[in-house]
Protein backbone atom coordinates (compact mmCIF):
# COMPACT_ATOMS: atom_id res chain seq x y z
CA UNK A 1 0.00 0.00 0.00
CA UNK A 2 2.61 2.28 0.52
CA UNK A 3 4.47 1.24 -2.92
CA UNK A 4 1.73 2.82 -4.30
CA UNK A 5 1.19 5.65 -2.62
CA UNK A 6 4.88 6.62 -3.21
CA UNK A 7 5.13 5.68 -6.74
CA UNK A 8 2.03 7.51 -7.52
CA UNK A 9 3.19 10.62 -5.10
CA UNK A 10 6.65 10.19 -7.00
CA UNK A 11 5.14 10.62 -9.97
CA UNK A 12 2.78 13.29 -9.34
CA UNK A 13 5.97 15.71 -8.32
CA UNK A 14 8.42 14.83 -11.11
CA UNK A 15 5.33 16.13 -13.41
CA UNK A 16 3.83 12.91 -15.04
CA UNK A 17 0.66 13.86 -16.93
CA UNK A 18 -1.19 10.37 -16.46
CA UNK A 19 -1.24 8.64 -13.03
CA UNK A 20 -2.58 4.27 -13.62
CA UNK A 21 -4.04 3.01 -10.99
CA UNK A 22 -7.17 0.25 -10.46
CA UNK A 23 -9.70 -0.35 -7.47
CA UNK A 24 -7.64 -3.67 -6.51
CA UNK A 25 -4.53 -2.38 -6.44
CA UNK A 26 -3.07 -2.13 -3.45
CA UNK A 27 -5.30 -4.59 -1.49
CA UNK A 28 -8.14 -2.37 -2.73
CA UNK A 29 -6.73 0.87 -0.96
CA UNK A 30 -5.37 2.63 -3.79
CA UNK A 31 -7.90 4.93 -4.44
CA UNK A 32 -8.30 6.15 -0.51
CA UNK A 33 -4.43 6.37 -1.18
CA UNK A 34 -3.88 8.68 -4.16
CA UNK A 35 -6.88 10.82 -3.73
CA UNK A 36 -5.27 13.25 -1.06
CA UNK A 37 -2.51 13.84 -3.64
CA UNK A 38 -4.39 13.77 -6.49
CA UNK A 39 -5.87 17.33 -4.72
CA UNK A 40 -2.36 18.82 -5.49
CA UNK A 41 -2.03 18.59 -8.86
CA UNK A 42 -5.05 19.67 -10.73
CA UNK A 43 -4.00 19.01 -14.22
CA UNK A 44 -2.61 15.41 -13.61
CA UNK A 45 -5.10 13.16 -15.75
CA UNK A 46 -6.08 9.91 -13.77
CA UNK A 47 -6.83 6.62 -15.44
CA UNK A 48 -8.58 4.13 -13.56
CA UNK A 49 -9.99 0.45 -14.56
CA UNK A 50 -13.27 -1.67 -14.10
CA UNK A 51 -13.51 -5.25 -13.82
CA UNK A 52 -11.07 -6.75 -10.78
CA UNK A 53 -11.88 -6.58 -7.87
CA UNK A 54 -11.06 -7.71 -4.10
CA UNK A 55 -12.53 -9.99 -1.70
CA UNK A 56 -13.94 -7.12 0.28
CA UNK A 57 -15.13 -5.01 -2.69
CA UNK A 58 -17.07 -8.27 -4.08
CA UNK A 59 -18.78 -8.92 -0.38
CA UNK A 60 -20.04 -5.02 -1.15
CA UNK A 61 -21.11 -6.05 -4.83
CA UNK A 62 -23.05 -9.21 -4.04
CA UNK A 63 -24.84 -7.33 -1.04
CA UNK A 64 -25.53 -4.45 -2.87
CA UNK A 65 -27.18 -6.79 -5.84
CA UNK A 66 -24.83 -5.80 -8.88
CA UNK A 67 -22.92 -9.11 -8.38
CA UNK A 68 -24.02 -13.01 -8.79
CA UNK A 69 -22.34 -15.37 -5.94
CA UNK A 70 -21.51 -17.39 -8.98
CA UNK A 71 -19.63 -13.43 -10.68
CA UNK A 72 -18.15 -12.79 -7.49
CA UNK A 73 -16.16 -16.35 -7.22
CA UNK A 74 -13.57 -15.22 -10.49
CA UNK A 75 -12.90 -12.00 -8.57
CA UNK A 76 -13.90 -10.55 -12.37
CA UNK A 77 -17.05 -8.87 -13.74
CA UNK A 78 -18.01 -7.15 -16.94
CA UNK A 79 -21.64 -7.10 -15.84
CA UNK A 80 -23.27 -3.72 -16.84
CA UNK A 81 -24.74 -3.25 -13.45
CA UNK A 82 -21.47 -4.05 -11.70
CA UNK A 83 -19.20 -1.84 -13.80
CA UNK A 84 -21.25 0.73 -13.23
CA UNK A 85 -21.45 0.00 -9.37
CA UNK A 86 -17.90 -0.27 -9.59
CA UNK A 87 -17.04 3.34 -11.36
CA UNK A 88 -19.02 4.79 -9.02
CA UNK A 89 -17.93 4.01 -6.34
CA UNK A 90 -14.07 4.66 -8.30
CA UNK A 91 -15.23 8.08 -9.04
CA UNK A 92 -16.15 8.93 -5.30
CA UNK A 93 -13.06 7.78 -3.95
CA UNK A 94 -10.64 9.60 -6.46
CA UNK A 95 -12.50 12.91 -7.30
CA UNK A 96 -12.20 12.36 -10.49
CA UNK A 97 -11.57 10.41 -13.38
CA UNK A 98 -10.73 10.99 -16.66
CA UNK A 99 -10.00 7.57 -18.63
CA UNK A 100 -11.80 4.37 -16.67
CA UNK A 101 -10.04 1.22 -18.99
CA UNK A 102 -11.84 -1.92 -19.04
CA UNK A 103 -9.11 -4.43 -17.51
CA UNK A 104 -8.26 -7.14 -18.75
CA UNK A 105 -11.30 -8.90 -20.72
CA UNK A 106 -9.86 -11.74 -21.97
CA UNK A 107 -9.69 -12.85 -18.60
CA UNK A 108 -13.26 -14.12 -18.88
CA UNK A 109 -12.22 -16.09 -21.52
CA UNK A 110 -11.51 -18.90 -19.87
CA UNK A 111 -15.07 -19.18 -19.31
CA UNK A 112 -17.07 -17.93 -22.10
CA UNK A 113 -16.59 -18.49 -26.18
CA UNK A 114 -15.35 -15.25 -28.54
CA UNK A 115 -18.77 -14.00 -29.32
CA UNK A 116 -19.90 -13.98 -25.85
CA UNK A 117 -16.61 -12.23 -24.24
CA UNK A 118 -17.53 -9.68 -27.16
CA UNK A 119 -20.90 -9.39 -25.47
CA UNK A 120 -19.59 -9.07 -22.20
CA UNK A 121 -17.20 -6.14 -23.49
CA UNK A 122 -20.50 -4.05 -25.24
CA UNK A 123 -21.85 -4.51 -22.28
CA UNK A 124 -19.42 -3.18 -20.31
CA UNK A 125 -19.00 -0.16 -22.50
CA UNK A 126 -22.41 0.66 -22.39
CA UNK A 127 -21.91 1.23 -19.37
CA UNK A 128 -18.73 3.49 -19.58
CA UNK A 129 -20.94 5.16 -22.16
CA UNK A 130 -23.23 6.64 -19.69
CA UNK A 131 -20.81 7.61 -17.63
CA UNK A 132 -18.91 9.52 -20.53
CA UNK A 133 -22.62 10.88 -22.24
CA UNK A 134 -22.70 12.48 -18.88
CA UNK A 135 -19.95 14.32 -18.98
CA UNK A 136 -18.37 12.54 -15.84
CA UNK A 137 -15.56 11.00 -17.31
CA UNK A 138 -13.24 12.02 -20.38
CA UNK A 139 -13.59 8.36 -21.90
CA UNK A 140 -12.83 4.66 -21.74
CA UNK A 141 -10.30 2.34 -22.98
CA UNK A 142 -9.45 -1.15 -22.92
CA UNK A 143 -6.61 -2.24 -21.21
CA UNK A 144 -4.95 -5.89 -21.45
CA UNK A 145 -1.81 -7.79 -21.29
CA UNK A 146 -2.75 -11.12 -23.50
CA UNK A 147 -6.18 -9.86 -25.23
CA UNK A 148 -4.71 -8.57 -28.54
CA UNK A 149 -2.07 -11.25 -28.74
CA UNK A 150 -4.32 -14.59 -28.03
CA UNK A 151 -6.98 -12.64 -30.61
CA UNK A 152 -9.60 -12.59 -28.30
CA UNK A 153 -10.05 -9.25 -29.44
CA UNK A 154 -8.65 -6.96 -32.01
CA UNK A 155 -8.80 -3.00 -32.26
CA UNK A 156 -11.40 -3.12 -35.13
CA UNK A 157 -13.53 -5.24 -33.04
CA UNK A 158 -13.26 -2.87 -30.15
CA UNK A 159 -13.94 0.23 -32.33
CA UNK A 160 -17.01 -1.50 -33.62
CA UNK A 161 -18.14 -3.02 -30.18
CA UNK A 162 -17.61 0.93 -28.68
CA UNK A 163 -19.85 2.05 -31.70
CA UNK A 164 -22.68 -0.77 -31.07
CA UNK A 165 -22.65 0.59 -27.01
CA UNK A 166 -23.11 4.21 -28.25
CA UNK A 167 -25.74 3.47 -30.47
CA UNK A 168 -26.76 6.57 -32.65
CA UNK A 169 -24.24 9.07 -30.56
CA UNK A 170 -20.50 9.58 -31.37
CA UNK A 171 -18.33 6.61 -28.96
CA UNK A 172 -15.84 7.56 -26.31
CA UNK A 173 -13.83 4.96 -26.52
CA UNK A 174 -10.11 6.92 -26.58
CA UNK A 175 -7.49 4.70 -25.00
CA UNK A 176 -5.68 1.62 -25.14
CA UNK A 177 -2.87 0.02 -23.14
CA UNK A 178 -0.92 -3.08 -23.76
CA UNK A 179 2.41 -4.40 -22.63
CA UNK A 180 5.36 -2.88 -24.48
CA UNK A 181 8.75 -4.04 -23.55
CA UNK A 182 12.03 -5.49 -24.65
CA UNK A 183 10.57 -8.75 -23.66
CA UNK A 184 7.40 -8.17 -24.76
CA UNK A 185 8.73 -6.51 -27.96
CA UNK A 186 5.86 -7.73 -30.95
CA UNK A 187 3.91 -4.39 -30.53
CA UNK A 188 7.75 -2.60 -31.14
CA UNK A 189 8.58 -4.96 -34.02
CA UNK A 190 5.19 -4.25 -35.67
CA UNK A 191 4.75 -0.46 -35.69
CA UNK A 192 8.18 -0.10 -36.72
CA UNK A 193 6.53 -1.99 -39.60
CA UNK A 194 3.69 0.56 -39.76
CA UNK A 195 1.35 -2.29 -38.40
CA UNK A 196 -0.13 -4.05 -35.91
CA UNK A 197 -2.42 -2.81 -32.84
CA UNK A 198 -0.77 0.38 -31.56
CA UNK A 199 -0.79 1.48 -35.71
CA UNK A 200 -4.59 0.43 -35.56
CA UNK A 201 -5.38 2.67 -32.44
CA UNK A 202 -3.08 5.65 -33.76
CA UNK A 203 -5.01 5.41 -36.90
CA UNK A 204 -8.46 5.42 -35.35
CA UNK A 205 -7.56 8.65 -32.91
CA UNK A 206 -6.97 6.53 -29.97
CA UNK A 207 -4.30 7.19 -26.90
CA UNK A 208 -2.26 4.54 -26.84
CA UNK A 209 -0.20 3.36 -23.53
CA UNK A 210 2.42 1.26 -22.96
CA UNK A 211 2.53 -0.98 -20.08
CA UNK A 212 4.95 -3.31 -17.86
CA UNK A 213 7.88 -1.32 -19.60
CA UNK A 214 9.87 -3.54 -16.90
CA UNK A 215 7.43 -6.69 -17.48
CA UNK A 216 7.50 -6.81 -13.54
CA UNK A 217 11.36 -5.70 -13.25
CA UNK A 218 12.48 -9.12 -14.84
CA UNK A 219 13.86 -7.65 -17.55
CA UNK A 220 16.62 -5.78 -15.61
CA UNK A 221 17.95 -8.90 -14.90
CA UNK A 222 18.38 -9.50 -18.87
CA UNK A 223 19.75 -6.17 -19.53
CA UNK A 224 23.37 -6.96 -20.25
CA UNK A 225 25.81 -4.29 -20.95
CA UNK A 226 26.73 -4.99 -24.34
CA UNK A 227 22.50 -4.16 -24.59
CA UNK A 228 22.24 -1.23 -22.78
CA UNK A 229 25.49 0.48 -24.90
CA UNK A 230 23.38 -0.38 -28.00
CA UNK A 231 20.85 1.18 -26.99
CA UNK A 232 22.32 4.56 -25.38
CA UNK A 233 25.79 4.51 -23.80
CA UNK A 234 25.77 5.45 -19.94
CA UNK A 235 22.25 4.55 -19.06
CA UNK A 236 21.31 3.02 -15.95
CA UNK A 237 19.26 -0.93 -16.97
CA UNK A 238 16.27 0.87 -16.08
CA UNK A 239 16.46 4.26 -18.06
CA UNK A 240 17.37 1.92 -21.17
CA UNK A 241 15.08 -0.15 -20.88
CA UNK A 242 12.33 2.30 -20.59
CA UNK A 243 13.90 4.28 -23.43
CA UNK A 244 13.76 1.23 -25.61
CA UNK A 245 9.89 0.78 -24.83
CA UNK A 246 9.30 4.45 -24.72
CA UNK A 247 10.84 5.15 -27.99
CA UNK A 248 7.83 3.08 -29.88
CA UNK A 249 6.12 3.82 -32.55
CA UNK A 250 2.21 4.83 -32.10
CA UNK A 251 3.05 4.75 -28.30
CA UNK A 252 1.63 8.13 -26.49
CA UNK A 253 2.31 7.02 -22.97
CA UNK A 254 4.38 4.91 -21.55
CA UNK A 255 4.05 3.70 -17.73
CA UNK A 256 6.47 2.98 -15.11
CA UNK A 257 6.68 3.38 -11.33
CA UNK A 258 9.63 4.92 -9.58
CA UNK A 259 9.96 4.82 -6.26
CA UNK A 260 12.65 8.10 -5.99
CA UNK A 261 12.44 11.20 -7.50
CA UNK A 262 16.27 10.59 -8.80
CA UNK A 263 14.93 6.94 -10.50
CA UNK A 264 11.90 9.45 -12.33
CA UNK A 265 14.29 11.88 -13.06
CA UNK A 266 17.10 9.41 -14.23
CA UNK A 267 14.33 8.03 -16.46
CA UNK A 268 12.33 11.10 -17.94
CA UNK A 269 16.16 12.41 -18.60
CA UNK A 270 16.34 9.26 -20.93
CA UNK A 271 13.39 9.08 -22.41
CA UNK A 272 13.32 13.09 -23.15
CA UNK A 273 15.51 12.32 -26.36
CA UNK A 274 13.92 9.00 -27.84
CA UNK A 275 15.89 6.30 -30.04
CA UNK A 276 15.30 6.74 -33.52
CA UNK A 277 13.42 3.90 -35.74
CA UNK A 278 16.56 3.26 -37.00
CA UNK A 279 18.24 2.94 -33.77
CA UNK A 280 15.33 1.29 -32.15
CA UNK A 281 15.45 -1.26 -34.64
CA UNK A 282 18.69 -2.48 -34.03
CA UNK A 283 18.00 -3.43 -30.68
CA UNK A 284 15.05 -5.26 -31.76
CA UNK A 285 17.06 -6.88 -34.65
CA UNK A 286 19.79 -7.78 -31.92
CA UNK A 287 17.37 -9.31 -29.97
CA UNK A 288 16.05 -11.52 -32.52
CA UNK A 289 19.24 -12.94 -33.47
CA UNK A 290 19.48 -13.72 -30.17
Amino acid sequence: MRAVSQAARTALAAGSPWVDTAPNYGRGQAHEELRPALGDYPTVRVATKTGFFTEEQGRSALAEGVLTREGKTGRHSLERGFVRWQTEHSLAALGRVDLVFVHNPEHLGHGFDRATLHEHVREAFTALEEFAHAGRIAGYGVATWSGLTSGAFSVPELLALARQAAGSAEHHLTGLQMPVSLIMDAPITQALNGGGPLAQAKDAGLITFGSAPLHGGELLDAMTPELMNLIRPGLSAAAAALLAAGSCPCLDVVFTSASTREHWDDVAKALATPLTAQELRRVTDELASE
